[in-house]
Parts: C-alpha cells; structure tokens; sequence
C-alpha cells in the first residue's frame, strides 16, 4: 500500500515533521481523533476504530498493535497536523509562537490532553534515539551566539517545554486558569526565559 502524507501542504523544516502513512494508518488515526472528541476519551474500542475509518480491525492492529503504540502515532500526527506551528522568525519571537500554540491547544482540549499525556509516557518509557533538534534550540543556538552551550541548553529546554500541550494542560487542569490566561502565562514565562539574552542582545 503507498505511503501518503499525513497533512497536505509543505511544511517548514522548523514544523513537526509530519509522519507518513499508508492510506489505511491515516483512515485509522483520522477516526480514532474524531472519536476521542466526540466520546472523551481515548479508550476507544478498536473495533469502533474499524468501523468508522472503513478498515479490517485486523487492519488496526496490524498497523497499531497496542494501544501505547496508537496513542504515540496519534500525538505525532496531531503535533505535525492538528497542532502545526508557524515558524518564529527569531528565538525572541518565541512567545507569540508559545501564546498561539496555547490557543491551538484551548480549541481542541480533549486532543490536547492526549498529546501531552502521551508525549510524556512515551518519553519516560522509550526516549527517541535520534531526536530531531526543536525549533527553539535552532533558534537559540543560530541567534545566541555569544551564549555558554549549558545556557543555551538551558534556554532550550525552558522555551520547548512551555510550548508544549504539556504546559496548556498544567496551566488550564492544575492552575485552574481560562484559555486567555493560561495563553497570557505562558507567553510571560517564554517572555521572563529570553529577557537576560534580549538584553544582552541589545545596541549598547
């Protein structure tokens, strides 16, 4: 069966790489979405996988055999789709890419909470061995220049993990705070990150 692209336009290198699919693996996923969102859940029988996406449900676990390895596929696919960022041109317009990716998150809420829970379980459990360098820490290493590596890391690190469905569900489940505010903070924290280099950055 031929490979297909889970998301239809080109992408920019600085994007989540979308995954490629066979037709039936984005059938699969594109059901097992629509379904989370209209049970609330992601313990979706396989079988009503099937029936929705029009596949075999040997299909299904022929391409996901478990349901770790479903969930991981769906939050890849959901990051490099649903999820997409716009490229920041500059590492310090990183917290208006962090703000708008909150906003993303607060609009598909049930889909976002996959991708957090799953990220993190996946991470913890099977750590990629050839992770693809983030956006923020091209940004940070190719802008800060005059930046110790180790702080540079450290920036790294800081800016991926507050734009992430992670921080959405932190700030919205456990702060309790709207969709504004959980955007407000989020950007303010990337803002706080990056404010040492911004000074540095500028003319003296």
């Amino acid at each position: 069966m031929s490979a297909v692209p889970s998301g239809g336009a080109a992408r920019h290198p600085d994007q989540t790489p979308a995954p490629d699919l066979t037709r039936s693996q984005l059938a699969v996923l594109t059901a097992y979405v629509a379904l989370i969102e209209e049970l609330g859940t992601d313990d979706v029988p396989f079988r009503l996988i099937a029936r929705r996406s029009g596949v075999a449900e040997r299909t299904v676990y022929r391409s996901y055999p478990t349901r770790a390895q479903l969930l991981a596929a769906t939050a890849a696919w959901l990051e490099a789709t649903v999820f997409a960022r716009e490229p920041a041109a500059s590492v310090f317009d990183l917290p208006l890419t962090v703000r708008e990716s909150m906003r993303g998150y607060a609009e598909r809420p049930e889909l976002a909470h996959v991708v957090a829970e799953t990220t993190l379980r996946t991470e913890l459990e099977e750590p990629p061995l050839a992770p693809s360098e983030p956006a923020a820490a091209r940004l940070v290493r190719e802008e800060l220049v005059g930046t110790e590596d180790s702080a540079q890391g450290h920036l790294a690190a800081a800016l991926t993990h507050l734009d992430s469905a992670a921080t959405w569900v932190v700030l919205r489940r456990e702060l309790q705070m709207d969709d504004r505010d959980a955007a407000d903070a989020a950007a303010w924290a990337a803002e706080v990150v990056l404010q040492p280099s911004r000074w540095d950055a500028a003319p003296r």
